[in-house]
């Protein structure tokens, strides 16, 4: 997996949803934090899916039925999130995950969603394939990092930045880019 150009700007993106199936469960929560290789930006809401959020969605995330109740609906966040996506690589963990539940809620917007995909668990696949596990807990727990709210958009986003800025540092000081697979 190539890395991106330096200077390119990036989008740190993760989301909440009701389930596991893109085309049928929704999003309950969205962060953004946008890196342009010296500033940041970040950005979160709450997500009014109009679905009911399962138990178990519950318990792992926090987030509540009576918590999105008065939340935007995605159809009036998705103007703004398409700009700030605009012009970045989209950057997530399992990217694959949330890059599918953001493209189908743009599509029920009429809004056709693309963008260059970096996932996170296939670049710490490339830098340590010494190491078995590259869930985000892992990688968590074995860089260091710190998370406010694990399971939360805005958390999670934080991770993957704080571990991709980890491995930028680490890749300048051994000045070599990862080898591709």
């Amino acid at each position: 997996m190539p890395l991106p150009a330096p200077g390119r700007p990036l989008a740190f993106v993760d989301t909440e949803t009701t389930g596991a199936t893109a085309t049928r469960d929704r999003i309950t929560e969205i962060a953004v934090i946008t890196w342009d290789g010296e500033r940041e930006t970040r950005w979160s809401s709450l997500v009014n899916p109009h679905t009911r959020i399962p138990d178990f969605i519950t318990s792992l995330t926090g987030i509540s039925n009576e918590m999105v109740a008065n939340a935007l609906p995605f159809s009036e966040l998705a103007a703004e999130l398409a700009e700030r996506l605009s012009g970045h690589i989209f950057v997530a963990h399992n990217a694959r995950f949330d890059y599918a539940f953001l493209k189908n809620e743009f599509k029920r917007c009429n809004i056709d969603f693309r963008a260059p995909v970096l996932c996170t668990v296939k670049y710490s696949r490339q830098l340590f394939p010494e190491h078995s596990k590259h869930n985000l807990d892992a990688l968590i727990t074995r860089h260091g990092l710190e998370v406010s709210e694990r399971h939360r958009a805005m958390g999670d986003a934080q991770a993957i930045f704080d571990f991709w800025k980890k491995s930028m540092r680490s890749s300048r000081s051994n000045n070599a880019r990862p080898s591709k697979r």
